[in-house]
């Protein structure tokens, strides 16, 4: 399958779908390139490239777009202010595992976020 084929089929995933393929490609793509990197910083990479679950992501979604319509239940409330706080301890521990890749490599996070083509999630 050709690069456009893939690009043409990812197009039609949903949101949170495309999110998760994008986050397996970043993860693919620092595999393959770890067998050249020393062991922590593969294995940094490793922890960096993986993603908030799609069933986390796709909850979340929809329940940010209840509270956006102002349509949330009590019980709905509650759980998007969990959700909100297990995807905030995964970002954390993505950020601890980015700035101690930095220190490794000698250079800001900043910089090291924008080598790997991060930003910051959507969902965030």
């Amino acid at each position: 399958m050709s690069s456009d084929q893939l690009f043409k089929e990812a197009s039609r995933l949903s949101r949170p779908e495309l999110d998760q393929f994008v986050s397996k490609i970043i993860s693919l793509r620092a595999q393959l390139s770890a067998p050249s990197l020393p062991g922590r910083e593969a294995e940094l990479l490793r922890l960096i490239n993986r993603a908030v679950p799609a069933s986390i992501q796709q909850r979340f979604a929809e329940l940010v777009k209840k509270r956006d319509a102002e349509a949330l239940t009590p019980q709905e409330h509650e759980e998007l202010k969990g959700l909100t706080l297990e995807v905030e301890g995964i970002e954390a521990e993505r950020i601890q595992y980015l700035s101690e890749l930095a220190s490794l490599r000698g250079t800001t996070l900043s910089a090291l976020m924008e080598s790997l083509g991060l930003g910051a999630p959507d969902y965030a």
